[in-house]
């Protein structure tokens, strides 16, 4: 049979998503597109209410593909999680629902499917078997994700990912080292090492920490780039912040969210550091590694937060000046702390607050685009322009987007790239010694 996996969320999820597709070629399944699909797999995310909204407009319409095609229909990942057997009871109509610890099941959800039995699986009991899943025939290209770990221990007053991704479970070094190896030899050069949180890998275990396991993967030959997300500001330990800078491969980039300027605020929040301890961190990080690219997230909105409170956010956000923000208004959560806060932001307080601050981030970020001007950047080249047919599209170390005229042979090469303009999203590149350029 075919099938198709809807996405929403993270990397994390779009990891899942390729574990999942593995599994199901692997039992004999073959990918295709939705008016082809016997089966359509939602893999779903509930970290904001807006992805949460998106999962149930778009299971909606698939109601009457069903109905139409009998397709079967599954939901996987955080909602599913999140909602457990309640699922069933919103959405009558699907045929399996399972948590992101149990997508190893997933052949074994559709085959019962077959047979008009329902399956559900939550939870992981300490054990997560689909955190060893190696996505062996989905991979595609010269870049690649690593899943090291999963779960979070720090329950941040907002967040509900311990509550649908559980506690932190790491994989052992020798299983991670060993499938970046077997990346390699299939001409993966590009290696994105992903957990909740990261700087907790192997936390309590006699096993490599972070810093160590990224110098053995360092060591492996054919990997040229290395990063790795998400981080806990309060983790992050100078034996990870020694690592820019030294190890060949490690990108200078790292994405530190923080969340917000006010001490207040990130107390509510719960994260466990104060602004100045993050500022703390930044600084090391750039006396580490000169040029170091930042990306954070940002929560604008929060319960309580006053206008002192989001001016110490834009306070933070200019002494840091980061390549690049995710920002967002607050989204009570359910099963969180934050959501019993009292002090709710005015949506159109909140709503002016998250505008003034991406506009702001905008120029900064388009300053910084510009500062590479008259520089030479390797540039991992990843395809063929989504703008212009007879241009190519690549990202530098540190993560911005290139575009530039080059031959279609080129494609998933490492290359120089002299960067001629600096765009608000992009930049403009040419090969060395181009005419007319």
């Amino acid at each position: 049979m075919r099938f198709v996996i809807e996405n929403f969320g993270c990397q994390m999820n779009d990891h899942d998503m390729e574990k999942m597709g593995s599994v199901l070629i692997d039992h004999g399944h073959l990918p295709g597109s939705m008016d082809d699909a016997d089966i359509v797999i939602v893999n779903t995310c509930c970290i904001r209410e807006k992805a949460e909204q998106k999962f149930y407009s778009l299971m909606g319409r698939l109601q009457h593909l069903r109905r139409k095609k009998g397709t079967i229909l599954g939901v996987t990942g955080c909602i599913a999680e999140q909602e457990k057997e309640n699922i069933f009871e919103r959405l009558p109509f699907i045929d399996f629902s399972l948590g992101p610890s149990n997508i190893h099941r997933i052949a074994e959800a559709v085959e019962n499917a077959t047979g008009q039995v329902r399956t559900s699986a939550f939870g992981d009991d300490g054990r997560s078997p689909s955190l060893l899943i190696r996505p062996h025939n989905t991979r595609k290209g010269v870049k690649g994700y690593v899943t090291i770990m999963k779960g979070c221990n720090n329950f941040c007053s907002y967040c509900v990912v311990p509550y649908v991704r559980g506690r932190e479970e790491s994989r052992k070094s020798g299983d991670v080292l060993a499938e970046v190896r077997e990346m390699a030899e299939r001409g993966i050069v590009d290696v994105t090492l992903l957990g909740q949180n990261v700087n907790s890998y192997n936390n309590g275990n006699d096993d490599l920490s972070f810093p160590e396991l990224l110098s053995g993967i360092d060591a492996i030959p054919g990997i040229s780039r290395l990063r790795f997300v998400t981080s806990h500001p309060k983790d992050i330990s100078p034996e990870l912040i020694a690592c820019f800078g030294t190890l060949r491969t490690l990108c200078e980039s790292i994405h530190l969210p923080f969340q917000s300027g006010s001490d207040r605020i990130l107390a509510l929040m719960n994260r466990g550091y104060t602004s100045s301890e993050y500022l703390g961190k930044v600084e090391a990080l750039k006396d580490k590694c000169p040029g170091i690219s930042l990306t954070a997230d940002c929560i604008v909105g929060f319960p309580g937060e006053e206008d002192s409170d989001f001016e110490a956010t834009m306070e933070l956000m200019e002494t840091v000046r980061f390549d690049g923000i995710f920002s967002f208004i607050y989204s009570a959560r359910r099963s969180t702390a934050a959501a019993a806060l009292t002090g709710r932001v005015p949506p159109s307080v909140a709503h002016e607050r998250l505008s003034r601050l991406q506009k702001r981030q905008r120029a900064i970020t388009l300053d910084s685009n510009r500062a590479m001007e008259g520089t030479r950047a390797e540039v991992l080249v990843e395809g063929v322009s989504k703008n212009s047919p007879d241009e190519l599209t690549g990202r530098t170390r540190t993560g911005k987007i290139v575009n530039f005229r080059g031959d279609p042979g080129l494609v998933y090469k490492l290359v120089e790239v002299d960067i001629i303009k600096g765009y608000a999203n992009s930049l403009r590149g040419a090969l060395p010694d181009t005419p007319g350029r």
